[in-house]
């Protein structure tokens, strides 16, 4: 079977430093370059570009195979996808400069290398080391930290188009020793690059961490440079069964909060048509968003239903930042803020569909048990209850997110954690709620519905 007239395996076989292998000698930027020529010659419908453990020569990098006649390509720079891709894939004719000639050889090479791997591998058991992926994992901090510490400097707006480690520190107010470490770094991740000492974002960086770029994600990901210090107090957290360092949104000062809604609002822009399109806008007339943050699904499903109207619940802090959502998305006449605590007092009545998302997480069982009540209570009959959140299965140790994120509450609220279905489903048939179930949608989150009867 041969569905495209070539297959290209393309390694990106990541070995620990020091250890020669494709992505030390730039098997990604290989990668990257070669999908995105095969795009622009108009050729994904002929060719298959995949990313592949080592393919043995590991010396010789970065390596691709192309099939179906079994081409080895060695040595491949950037430089060179434009003529693989015109010569082999357009015209047929392989580059003979980058191609490997001798089977023997490279059979002999691949087995080799096969060997000194095993050999390593035995010696390091040998030796009780640490696993090397055991290892990384346990430092993974340290690149975490890199990254948000040059968010928070807002450091790749300071570098722009480019700058020396002097020029770039004296945009920070900082030191440029230290500066350079971090810049250095930062090449080190292929988040910046370096070239006669001048350093330049890389096209992700520039795009997602720069002021001015449409899509800087530099706002809300500064929500995740906030929870650091939570994270740091976990030992004790586990040692007294909550958070050590407590503290409701409302008394976070200014600068968490906008971080914090703005790190919702962007993960909910991106959810929002999976969930309109589960729920269903046109069943709805009248809504109730609780704790809705920044209004992101309320304008969701006013946009989808132009005769649905929104209520946000959500506290004071939170109410202009919604508002000024509202009102760029044009909804401001049929989506509403109202200020309000979700743990306590009635909700409202007369809607007929609730919306609870990323809450429930933050709740302790009993104030889940309780919101679902009161929730039921906004309700008319025939209402629909719909939670979004990260759900677990039942043993609780997948998926994987929503397992390290019950530790994320842990570490930041007094009862928070992520639930499972079965416990959702207890609690709303414990709160009145009929017709429960639970609807899988792409993505790390998911829906618990329940029916007012």
């Amino acid at each position: 079977m041969q569905p495209f007239r070539y297959h290209v395996f393309a390694c990106e076989q990541q070995k620990p430093e020091g250890a020669p292998c494709c992505a030390a000698r730039g098997a990604g930027q290989v990668l990257e370059a070669l999908r995105r020529e095969v795009g622009a010659r108009g050729l994904v419908e002929v060719v298959q570009v995949t990313a592949c453990g080592s393919l043995g020569l590991c010396e010789h990098g970065p390596n691709l195979v192309v099939y179906p006649e079994g081409v080895w390509y060695s040595g491949v720079s950037e430089a060179d996808v434009p003529e693989i891709v015109r010569s082999h894939f357009q015209e047929g004719t392989p580059v003979a400069r980058l191609a490997q000639t001798d089977p023997a050889a490279v059979y002999a090479e691949i087995l080799k290398s096969r060997e000194k791997m095993s050999a390593a591998r035995r010696a390091q058991e040998a030796s009780g080391a640490v696993p090397d992926d055991l290892s990384e994992r346990m430092r993974a901090f340290q690149e975490s930290r890199v990254i948000l510490t040059a968010l928070e400097l807002d450091l790749f707006t300071a570098v722009g188009d480019g700058g020396g480690a002097a020029e770039v520190a004296a945009k920070l107010g900082a030191v440029p020793r230290s500066t350079e470490m971090l810049l250095n770094a930062l090449v080190s991740l292929r988040l910046l690059a370096k070239r006669d000492g001048v350093f330049r974002n890389s096209p992700a960086a520039a795009r997602y961490f720069t002021a001015g770029s449409r899509d800087n994600a530099r706002p809300a990901l500064l929500h995740t440079a906030h929870l650091w210090q939570r994270w740091s107090t976990l030992t004790e957290c586990v040692r007294v069964g909550t958070a050590v360092a407590r503290g409701e949104i409302a008394g976070r000062g200014e600068d968490w909060t906008e971080a914090f809604i703005a790190a919702m609002h962007r993960n909910a822009s991106e959810r929002a048509p999976l969930v309109v399109g589960a729920v269903g806008a046109q069943t709805a007339s009248r809504m109730l968003d609780v704790g809705g943050g920044s209004g992101a699904y309320s304008i969701a499903f006013a946009l989808a239903n132009p005769a649905l109207r929104a209520d946000v619940l959500d506290l004071p802090a939170v109410g202009p930042i919604a508002q000024r959502h509202i009102e760029r998305a044009g909804v401001a006449d049929r989506v509403t803020v109202r200020a309000g605590d979700l743990r306590s007092g009635r909700l409202g009545e007369g809607y007929d569909l609730a919306f609870i998302s990323a809450i429930c997480h933050m709740l302790s069982p009993a104030e889940n048990l309780d919101l679902l009540r009161r929730s039921r209570e906004a309700l008319s009959p025939g209402g629909r209850v719909v939670i979004q959140d990260f759900i677990l299965e039942p043993d609780k140790t997948s998926p994987r997110f929503a397992a390290l994120f019950a530790l994320n509450m842990l570490v930041g609220t007094r009862g928070g954690s992520s639930y499972s279905e079965p416990e959702y489903a207890a609690w709303l048939g414990e709160a009145g709620f009929a017709e429960i179930r639970r609807v899988r949608l792409p993505g790390i989150t998911g829906l618990m519905i329940g029916l007012r009867p």
